[in-house]
């Protein structure tokens, strides 16, 4: 697709990067690259993703709310302004996210 990469980050610390593999609507379609900073935020993506996955809507909003409250950004390795206000979805080595 194109060579957009983006670092997933909370204040200085790198959580991952998201290299862009395709677009789906709104969502855009990533690889994701684990960081020193994922272990910690891990169980949340994960409580997310199951939450989704069993159609538990409460609790897949409420896990997004407290992925929301971490204010994470991404910052584009092309040096453009950070997006901070965004939904993403991280499972294993994928990431997705809109804005």
């Amino acid at each position: 697709m194109s060579d957009r990469v983006w670092r997933l980050c909370r204040g200085e610390e790198e959580v991952g990067k998201l290299s862009l593999e395709g677009v789906d609507m709104f969502w855009h379609d990533c690889r994701f690259e684990a960081s020193s900073g994922w272990p910690a935020l891990r169980p949340l993506f994960e409580t997310s993703h199951a939450a989704w996955e069993r159609q538990d809507t409460d609790a897949a909003v409420e896990a997004d709310e407290a992925i929301y409250a971490l204010e994470l950004e991404l910052v584009p390795e092309d040096g453009s302004e950070p997006i901070t206000d965004f939904l993403l979805r991280i499972n294993g080595d994928s990431a997705r996210f809109r804005y």
